[in-house]
């Protein structure tokens, strides 16, 4: 299985979780079946490649949107990579099934604990809330989404926490079965 994951840190640098992640896939046994895509450093100045996007999307299997949570959404990139890419006639609409039976992963570092993103919580409302504009991309483009892969707690996270989830979210990116 071809695997695209397009990272979407507008800091990717100074990122402890996001970066750690990209650097735990490319130690990865299976990389050369893992495409690492990070659209912070190929669009600089959002001017995306819509082909050349769209052909990356066909190549693989398994996509996942990697990115940290920011103010209750994906970065702007993100946002605007998939006004862009995600066209009517390609990835939707008459004839736009490009994407159908490809999978999805969301997978996401938040500062806040778990506990905030419940309805009860500091944030008042759910991830599965917070993430719904994405389930739609993946229902209306025929994208198969797979379960979330998330990190709570990013701000607070200590060495041993992040290499744990390094190593789930490199096995979790390849290995995850529909």
């Amino acid at each position: 299985m071809r695997v695209l994951v397009i990272v979407a840190h507008p800091n990717l640098e100074n990122s402890r979780v996001n970066s750690r992640w990209v650097k735990e896939l490319k130690m990865h046994q299976h990389s050369r079946w893992v495409t690492i895509h990070n659209l912070y450093k190929e669009y600089p100045d959002f001017r995306i490649d819509v082909e050349r996007e769209q052909a990356l999307l066909m190549g693989h299997d398994r996509i996942v949107f990697q990115f940290p949570l920011q103010w209750y959404s994906t970065p702007a990139l993100l946002k605007q990579w998939q006004d862009d890419v995600l066209t009517y006639g390609w990835a939707y609409g008459t004839h736009g099934n490009k994407l159908h039976g490809k999978e999805l992963i969301i997978a996401f570092s938040a500062g806040g604990s778990a506990d905030a993103y419940q309805a009860n919580g500091f944030n008042q409302f759910t991830i599965d809330e917070f993430l719904r504009p994405l389930q739609q991309v993946a229902k209306l483009t025929g994208l198969k989404l797979l379960p979330y892969f998330r990190f709570h707690g990013a701000f607070q996270v200590n060495e041993e926490q992040l290499e744990l989830s390094a190593k789930y979210y490199a096995q979790y990116v390849v290995h995850q079965s529909n």
